[in-house]
């Protein structure tokens, strides 16, 4: 009996530590995984808040100056901090913090900046009501920079967390420090009283604020969403993954997975989301050292349209491609029957030492994905191209769908042109002829 109970003892008291061991080492792997999220989630914060005050320094620099040579540029530079900005934003968990007029704002420099660089300057100068624009512009954005680098000051000095931003806004007795939750409402109490900068020409994009649109089809489970995870990253090796699925009583936003994997071999480390709703990857990043460039921009093109279409995403075709350094930047559109569909964009970014997709945004794609009858063009092909300055030397016309300053699609004619050795992508409405956009390439 003795013996026997001995036998017993000793095996319950290994089950305890097996048991201990496995919890001990579940709960290092969260911390783990949440401090790889947390760094993500600063750095992307830190980044804003630099681009932020790399914004407020140029929009001031275009006060001192009335000339194309040196106003043009400095606006296309607004127009870019604008749009980088915005794409911080994307990766902060703000699903809890009102951020949308601030949002709005930025969309609304970078179509004022936009449109003003691209036109011709020495023709038609900044009137004084723009200058105005302008002023109210910097004077916003100098409040921006302002509380962000509060909110900065205390995350910092409080060692406060982003990873407790949602958790924090549901707590209704008692809750936890809530700087963070604060500081942005603060910052968007300073943007309402500037609404309107930028007069009714402008589009305000707040409709692209209020989160991705009412989707339909079968809601997800967790493992669900691990397997649609692992099947859309393409580095595979993974060691640890984790799941936290959004609150969803906020009705502004469509509730979503949010998936940390770490890998090996080599080691890396990816943030993704995935909507509940039809399990759609919304983007992930993956962060990882990249050697030495091995393949081109052209084959890397290769490359993200072999992954697009293994993920089921078809007619996808290249629209711009750039180069930084060891990465490309892709964007995709959608072709159907020669016709780009603009809103239906994809972003990818590849590693130029494999070809490995380590960047994927799909977020436009999800939100303006929808079978649609193309209208038949009431301009022919002549007719459009005689709205375009007599100087511009076309090289490639195509119909498109795009969306205009007010956020509807509208069918154009796609001209890619040159002029005193620029390029320029311009659209012409195929309905009205109204010149809709102009882009310098």
């Amino acid at each position: 009996m003795m013996k026997g109970s001995w036998i017993v003892a000793g095996a319950l008291a290994a089950a305890l530590i097996g048991t201990g061991y496995w919890g001990y080492t579940q709960n290092r792997d969260l911390k783990e995984m949440n401090l790889k999220a947390e760094n993500n989630y600063q750095r992307a914060f830190n980044e804003l808040t630099f681009d932020m005050d790399l914004l407020h320094d140029k929009i001031g620099t275009t006060l001192a100056m009335n000339s194309r040579t040196s106003l043009s540029p400095a606006l296309a530079d607004v127009w870019r901090l604008s749009i980088q900005a915005k794409s911080d934003i994307a990766q902060l968990p703000l699903k809890f913090v009102p951020f949308d007029k601030t949002q709005a704002f930025l969309t609304g420099v970078g179509n004022f900046s936009y449109k003003t660089a691209v036109r011709d300057l020495n023709k038609e100068p900044l009137t004084a009501k723009e200058y105005n624009n302008l002023r109210n512009i910097y004077s916003t954005a100098e409040k921006i920079q302002d509380g962000l680098r509060n909110v900065q000051t205390n995350i910092m000095n409080k060692n406060l967390s982003w990873i407790d931003v949602g958790q924090i806004a549901e707590e209704k007795e008692a809750p936890r420090d809530n700087s963070i939750i604060d500081g942005f409402k603060h910052i968007e109490q300073v943007k309402a009283t500037t609404d309107n900068d930028f007069g009714p020409t402008f589009s305000n994009g707040q409709e692209e604020s209020k989160g991705l649109k009412k989707l339909t089809g079968k809601k997800i489970d967790e493992n669900e969403a691990k397997k649609i995870a692992e099947d859309a990253v393409p580095l595979k090796n993974v060691t640890k993954i984790q799941v936290t699925r959004s609150q969803s009583d906020n009705k502004r936003f469509e509730p979503f997975y949010s998936v940390s994997m770490a890998h090996k071999n080599p080691v890396a480390d990816t943030y993704m989301e995935i909507t509940e709703t039809a399990g759609l990857p919304i983007f992930f990043i993956t962060n990882r050292p990249i050697s030495k460039q091995q393949i081109s921009l052209d084959d890397a093109v290769k490359k993200g349209l072999s992954y697009l279409n293994s993920k089921n995403y078809k007619n996808m075709e290249l629209y711009d491609s750039s180069q930084y350094d060891t990465i490309g930047v892709l964007q995709m559109v959608k072709s159907i029957d020669d016709v780009r569909i603009y809103p239906e964009a994809i972003q990818l970014k590849v590693a130029l030492d494999n070809g490995q997709i380590i960047g994927f945004n799909a977020k436009n794609y999800i939100t303006s994905n929808h079978v649609r009858k193309i209208p038949t063009p009431k301009l022919t092909l002549e007719q459009a191209k005689a709205k375009l300055n007599k100087n511009v030397k076309v090289e490639e016309e195509r119909l498109a769908v795009i969306l205009n300053d007010f956020n509807k699609e509208v069918l154009t004619y796609e001209f890619l042109g040159t002029y005193n050795h620029d390029t320029y992508d311009i659209f012409i409405n195929a309905t009205t002829g109204d010149e809709e956009k102009v882009k310098k390439l």
